[in-house]
């Protein structure tokens, strides 16, 4: 469970985050973090949040962003919001370290989620672009369906083949939540 203080860290992606409030201390209302993204690192897959708005301000550096397919930069002291259903990526595309407040509303299972994905990262069970692997995100996209889904491809074919899938990562022993107490094997790709 988050709390905060506390920071993670993707090894892959170099982006930490510092739980500034959680979801806990305002009563699931919103999650505050501030992300850092090291220089040059990947654009992540297009993806929205159903339930959620999000809302960042660039504290440093440069922010890329693309936002329903349109690509923009956000500088320090820019802010902008994204409305639930929006499709986004956000990444640095700059040499510089980019640190940004992150806010999430309402927080649901976020942390959750945030603390699974940087836990599969450090345990070396990503693929090279910091992404879950096709069974693990199985998953992880019907266990945080409120919180975060892909953009593409369509969602019924995600279902479908997402579905097929399940019963066989829950049979080699994946799961789709884990924290500091319940690390993944990494043995398990």
């Amino acid at each position: 469970m988050a709390y905060q203080g506390q920071s993670v860290e993707n090894p892959i992606t170099g982006q930490s985050l510092y739980f500034l409030s959680t979801a806990r201390q305002t009563n699931g209302r919103e999650l505050v973090l501030e992300a850092s993204y090291r220089g040059r690192g990947p654009e992540p897959r297009p993806h929205y949040h159903p339930q959620q708005e999000e809302l960042f301000e660039v504290l440093q550096g440069e922010l890329q962003v693309r936002l329903d397919g349109q690509l923009r930069t956000l500088r320090r002291g820019e802010r902008l919001r994204i409305a639930p259903g929006q499709v986004h990526a956000m990444w640095n595309g700059q040499d510089e370290r980019t640190i940004v407040r992150w806010t999430t509303r309402p927080a649901l299972r976020t942390e959750e989620l945030l603390e699974t994905t940087f836990t599969l990262a450090q345990a070396g069970l990503v693929t090279p672009e910091g992404a879950p692997g096709l069974l693990q995100s199985s998953l992880l996209l019907s266990e945080f369906g409120r919180e975060y889904r892909l953009a593409n491809p369509p969602r019924l074919l995600q279902r479908v083949v997402f579905g097929l899938l399940r019963p066989l990562a829950r049979l080699i022993g994946l799961r789709a939540s884990y924290g500091a107490a319940t690390s993944p094997r990494p043995a398990v790709r």
